[in-house]
Parts: structure tokens; sequence; C-alpha cells
């Protein structure tokens, strides 16, 4: 199995940005699919989610309102659309996909299967 992460981009403060993950190997859409991000220093953060038969959508706080996450079943994809960027969301982000419950779905532990990242920096 294997995830690609890509999109991420330099990009003013109000700006926006489209990150698409596809995988080889596994059928996304079988699977709850997140996007987490990092910045030197700190501790990965879980940004969205997106579950697999439901397909409900949860979003951290920092990012609700902003940002939206969807899967297209026949690219094999799931892309996390960023609206009305700001400088705090700069970090590497990381798409993974995992069988995650609701509650382990905030939870790196519960993913098994990572993709590289993609660099977000988004300028003031």
């Amino acid at each position: 199995v294997q995830l690609q992460a890509s999109g991420g981009g330099l990009v003013q403060a109000g700006g926006s940005l489209r990150l698409s993950c596809a995988a080889s190997g596994r059928t996304l859409s079988r699977y709850t699919t997140v996007w987490f991000r990092q910045v030197p220093g700190r501790e990965r953060e879980f940004v969205a989610a997106i579950r697999p038969s439901s397909s409900n959508t949860y979003y951290s706080d920092s990012v609700r309102g902003r940002f939206t996450i969807s899967r297209d079943g026949a690219k094999n994809t799931v892309d996390l659309q960023m609206n009305s960027l700001k400088p705090e969301d700069t970090a590497v982000y990381y798409c993974a996909s995992g069988s995650s419950i609701l509650t382990t779905l905030r939870q790196e532990s519960a993913y098994a299967y990572w993709g590289q990242g993609t660099q977000v920096t988004v300028s003031s």
C-alpha cells in the first residue's frame, strides 16, 4: 500500500490550496482517510477525516468551516480543499488510511498507512 500526498505550495494568507491523497494497493473508500499536519518541534495534529461507508466528515476546531475533505471513488483519491488560509496553517500535511473507530479517529496510532507529506506555507 502506498499513499501519495500532493498539492502543497506557497500561498498568501486568505488564499486557497487543494491537497490530494492518491492510493495504490488500497481502496480508500473502504477505510477512514485522514489528514494530519505537523510543524517542526510539535506533535502531529489531526486536521480532517472522512469515514468509509457513511462518508461522514470530521474536522479540528481550527479548520472547521475553512477546510473540506472529500473523496473521489473513481480516482481513489481523498482531497482536502483549504480556503481562507492563515499563516498558522503552515505545516507539512500528511494523509493516512486506516480502520479507525470514532473514539480513535484523531489518533495517529489508528492509521497504518501514511503518505510522505506535502509542505503548505502560508505567508502573511
